[in-house]
């Protein structure tokens, strides 16, 4: 067995950027001949010009708490989907509802690379927890198996019992799900008294997957490991034996970009993870916005792996908060901190201290330009509408954990049953 799933995975990393930036333009050339959503953004953009991280991050983010209200004004994919009925294999709608596109692109949602990185190599039978019906996930596990020349048991989701018995009877090599379900079913067997033989590796996502669980599973001789994946995107990330981050996928450009902005984040800053794809001919997606936050992992992978590394999931982008009435978004923040250079970094706290809603901008200040609180107070009542308290910190004494607005009110239920607020204790 090869530790690697291809070649491209271990190439000089200078070679990869010339090569994926090399594609990048035709991609973007064909969202805007054939996603009329892109032809509109895309309008004045020449794509020969987009080859350098530097040209990507000045076009727009389109952010995934956009595309509902986007898929209702254009139905069904909000005018990003290139495919039609007929073309498309499948089609889905995620809670929201939000619905996605499956090309008929052999492993289109590109799991196959992450399923090896698990341990699962070509003649295993692997056992498929992950939804087959509404969300792609399953058909997302399925299609890279079957790439990997893998059999699957779509054991879907519920059922314990009869998940347990499946496992007795074909003892399958490993699982595929959400961490908490392989421990549920793994429970069920423990009570019923029965065995669940072969089982060894397990591909995970969809939840967080604590180390406890994972040494846990370790211990009943089963190796589990994460994939960082989504309905709109596929496969972005995946963790590998190094169990260092996640090592970014060959099919994507990642980009951490500061919350409610398009600007890349400092190397270590936790920001937002926007994606672009670079393959994919039937949902081009451009600079889209995950609303997840992460932050790059210094190094290479001592797997052998040399792609860029992300810290794992850290928590979610899209902030957006509602005060004294009226909604505040990351995306104001943004602006207001633009307007006033010696601002280095700022968070919006909100509180409620005896229940009236109270703002306070925290803002790292450079020590070369001075600041003026009545002027940073000001942009805050013309941006927001709301007026707000400023601090000041040095810089590097802010959280580096992506929140851009932190709503720390508190609220309890009194005898009626009504919702008073509860002053946060300090």
């Amino acid at each position: 067995m090869t530790d690697h799933f291809d070649a491209l995975e271990t190439r000089a990393p200078a070679v990869r950027e010339r090569e994926q930036f090399a594609r990048l333009p035709l991609q973007i050339a064909h969202a805007k001949a054939h996603a009329p959503a892109f032809a509109r953004m895309l309008a004045g953009v020449d794509p020969a010009q987009i080859t350098t991280r530097a040209a990507l991050a000045q076009l727009p983010v389109t952010r995934k708490s956009e595309l509902l209200e986007l898929q209702k004004a254009d139905r069904p994919f909000g005018g990003f989907a290139t495919t039609r009925w007929g073309d498309a294999r499948r089609v889905f709608a995620s809670p929201g509802p939000i619905c996605e596109p499956e090309g008929s692109a052999p492993d289109y949602w590109r799991l196959a690379r992450a399923l090896f990185a698990a341990g699962f190599r070509r003649g295993d039978l692997i056992h498929n927890c992950f939804s087959y019906h509404f969300t792609p996930a399953g058909s997302m596990v399925e299609s890279g198996a079957h790439a990997l020349g893998c059999s699957v048991f779509p054991g879907g989701v519920g059922q314990t019992e009869h998940q347990v018995q499946a496992m007795v009877a074909l003892r399958p090599d490993g699982y595929a799900g959400t961490p908490s379900f392989l421990k549920i079913i793994l429970d069920k067997a423990d009570e019923l008294g029965v065995k669940v033989p072969g089982l060894r590796k397990a591909l995970m996502s969809g939840e967080a997957f604590p180390p406890t669980l994972r040494d846990a599973l370790i211990a009943r001789g089963i190796a589990a490991y994460q994939v960082y994946a989504s309905a709109d995107l596929g496969t972005m990330a995946y963790e590998t034996p190094a169990r260092e981050g996640l090592v970014v996928d060959e099919g994507v450009l990642v980009e951490i970009v500061r919350p409610g902005t398009g600007d890349p984040a400092a190397p270590g800053e936790v920001g937002e993870v926007v994606v672009t794809l670079l393959a994919n001919v039937d949902y081009p997606l451009i600079r889209f916005g995950t609303g997840d936050l992460s932050a790059w992992l210094p190094g290479t992978s001592p797997c052998g792996r040399t792609n860029e590394r992300i810290k794992g999931w850290l928590g979610r982008a899209d902030q957006t908060t509602k005060v004294k009435g009226m909604f505040v978004h990351p995306a104001q923040v943004a602006t207001i901190i633009k307007r006033h250079p010696e601002i280095v970094r700022g968070r919006l706290v909100v509180e409620n201290p005896g229940g009236n809603d109270r703002m306070t901008l925290h803002v790292e200040i450079s020590s070369h330009q001075p600041a003026r609180p009545d002027v940073i107070v000001e942009s805050i009542r013309d941006v927001t509408k709301l007026r707000s308290d400023v601090a000041f910190h040095a810089p590097g004494e802010l959280p580096n954990d992506g929140k851009v607005i932190d709503d720390c009110r508190t609220y309890t239920r009194n005898a009626s049953g009504d919702v008073d607020s509860l002053r946060k204790l300090a």
